[in-house]
């Protein structure tokens, strides 16, 4: 009826009633969109040839929105205040930081040097960014939008995070071997790579479902601790090497799958 509120905090079409909105979780969805608007004010502060500290800044926004966008999550399933809502004002953040914000940075200080070819791969990152966040959300309604854990498509915070940390990468490897300054072209063909994943059906894990508070072996605890040391000791390149590994994982795992399926169709 015109006015009810469902019991998840949304509202339907039409009612003369407010939506119910959940605080915290949604507080740290607004810290996900203050951040990307901070990195994208960084990235104007860019000028070409100059520091590449405004740059820098701009992916520590970015990986703060990650943070954000992880814990607003977690929180809110936690303590089981998911609603239509949160779902899509998480998905307005998302579009905001992890998909107009990274397509601009990269543009910025790589793909204008390609002219018309680097606007095509800027818009293909962000018409895919958009396309799998309404495909997320869509499913979300059917109630289908992961499957035993699984996100369907590459989730775009993580496409955003291997975005920026590659980034991060090669400027960091550029000031010490500035011959590095020529792989620049990476950076576009990585976008091209991420947007196609972020629309196929190859599907992730999920660390959404996974339970923090329950034992573990001693073997995933040590490894954690082994990822926080590297952390702490090769940044640059372990957050790299972490987004990367999640993205190689999930389509060799696709492969895997194909060609299982194929030995056992045979």
């Amino acid at each position: 009826m015109p006015g009810e509120v469902n019991p998840d905090g949304s509202a339907r079409p039409q009612n003369g009633r407010k939506i119910s909105i959940y605080l915290l979780p949604n507080l740290l969805t607004a810290g996900n969109l203050t951040c990307g608007f901070f990195a994208m004010t960084s990235i104007f502060k860019y000028q070409e040839g100059g520091s590449f500290n405004p740059i820098r800044a701009a992916i520590r926004f970015i990986l703060a929105a990650f943070l954000f966008d992880f814990f607003d999550g977690l929180l809110a399933r936690a303590v089981h205040h998911d609603s239509r809502f949160g779902i899509e004002f998480d998905s307005l953040a998302d579009m905001v930081s992890f998909g107009v914000v990274p397509a601009f940075l990269v543009y910025r200080i790589v793909l204008q040097d390609f002219h018309r070819l680097g606007i095509l791969v800027a818009a293909a990152y962000l018409a895919c960014s958009a396309i799998r966040l309404a495909r997320f959300n869509v499913l979300s309604l059917c109630g289908g939008s992961d499957h035993e854990g699984e996100f369907v498509g590459f989730p775009i915070p993580t496409a955003a995070g291997l975005v920026v940390s590659v980034t991060l990468l090669m400027m960091w490897l550029a000031e010490r071997h500035p011959w590095l300054g020529e792989w620049r072209p990476v950076l576009p063909v990585l976008m091209l790579v991420i947007a196609v994943l972020m629309v196929s059906t190859i599907r992730y894990p999920a660390f959404k479902h996974f339970e923090w508070t329950v034992m573990r072996s001693a073997l995933t605890f040590a490894a954690a601790v082994f990822a926080i040391i590297l952390l702490a000791l090769h940044f640059h390149v372990t957050l790299a090497a972490l987004f990367l590994s999640y993205m190689l994982y999930g389509l060799i795992r696709h492969l895997v799958r194909l060609a299982r399926g194929r030995r056992a169709a045979a």
